[in-house]
């Protein structure tokens, strides 16, 4: 019976997992309304956030779980990669409380928990598979053989493709956060309207969106320059041709890390997995190449805390308890987890 916090960014995310039973609780609080009119995170907002709203979603929780916090077993909290103070306040409350109750705290890092999503599905996929792990500050291809042995084999050389989503969206002037805004404004566009570059689509494995990103912006400014304003379609037509970029981009380097690595499961994590139009594409990749697609539900594509819970059973289940100490690490890159002891 684990307890899972997230507080990496701008969600706080708390849930109940039961192993053989699942998720029996999960509630998350998002910040968009505080940072909304930033534009952008702010790190000092978003940690108070946390420190107002964790405790009392932690008693809610418990209670929605019907059990007691002497019935836990452990408590994971992610540890990194995030905002230095946002993470400081949940691996807090875990270690705390984990002290009291004298039970394991679990550092968990925020991408394995993305990774390992798909789990809490049914049928989960089996190991080995491929990993898109695909999100506002990651965009990378891991093969993962189990628990810890993941292999980075394509990443993006600049932004992420959420972070190129969110910056054109930006542009576009729709509102924060950008990326679902614009993927919800190109449903009524025209994905051929602009011809938009696919950025190494025919070379190897990792990506580049810079360059997209700046397309994009000359063409929304070429636009403005001929027009009062841009139309409403227009606008449209700008959002479905960058996102079928995107979508175009990511789906051509699955299928050839699919193919250079011989793997015949694909699982789609992080934040943008939760994109409709990348989900049909990359089904449709799937069905042509005899590769099954997994995805989670989009609830446990965004920020949450029963990833977090999931990852820390795992890796309790599996290895020693984690030393009596909070660890926060605002930078750690996916390729340094280890397997746990015993897997």
């Amino acid at each position: 019976m684990i307890l899972g916090i997230e507080t990496s960014c701008d969600e706080t995310g708390v849930a109940v997992y039961a192993q053989g039973r699942g998720i029996l609780a999960d509630e998350l609080a998002s910040q968009t309304g505080i940072h909304a009119p930033y534009g952008g995170v702010v790190p000092e907002l978003a940690s108070r956030d946390h420190i107002a709203k964790l405790a009392p979603m932690v008693e809610s929780v418990l209670g929605s779980a019907g059990i007691a916090l002497a019935e836990l077993d452990g408590i994971a909290y992610t540890a990194g990669p995030g905002l230095i103070g946002a993470l400081m306040v949940g691996g807090s409350l875990a270690g705390a409380l984990a002290l009291g109750l004298r039970i394991p705290a679990i550092p968990v890092h925020h991408m394995e928990g993305h990774l390992l999503a798909s789990m809490l599905e049914s049928p989960a996929p089996d190991f080995p598979f491929l990993a898109l792990l695909v999100s506002g500050g990651h965009t990378q291809l891991v093969a993962v053989a189990g628990i810890g042995r993941y292999r980075i084999v394509g990443e993006t050389l600049d932004d992420a493709a959420g972070e190129a989503f969110d910056k054109v969206a930006r542009l576009l002037e729709l509102p924060y956060p950008g990326g679902p805004a614009l993927a919800a404004l190109a449903e009524s566009g025209n994905p051929e309207a602009f011809r938009f570059p696919r950025p190494l689509k025919h070379q190897g494995l990792d990506m580049s969106f810079s360059g997209l990103k700046t397309a994009a912006r000359l063409a929304i400014e070429a636009v403005r320059g001929a027009a009062a304003a841009p139309s409403d379609m227009m606008r449209a037509d700008l959002a479905a041709s960058f996102q079928a970029a995107i979508v175009d981009t990511l789906t051509a380097k699955c299928a050839r890390a699919l193919a250079e690595t011989g793997l015949d499961r694909l699982v789609v994590a992080g934040g943008v997995g939760a994109n409709r139009a990348l989900r049909a594409a990359l089904s449709r990749c799937g069905a042509e190449n005899g590769v099954r697609v997994h995805y989670p539900r989009p609830a446990l594509c965004t920020d949450n805390g029963a990833m977090i819970a999931y990852a820390g059973a795992c890796r309790l289940e599996q290895g020693p308890a984690a030393p009596a100490r909070i660890v926060a690490r605002p930078r750690w890159p996916l390729d340094e987890l280890m397997p746990p002891a015993r897997h």
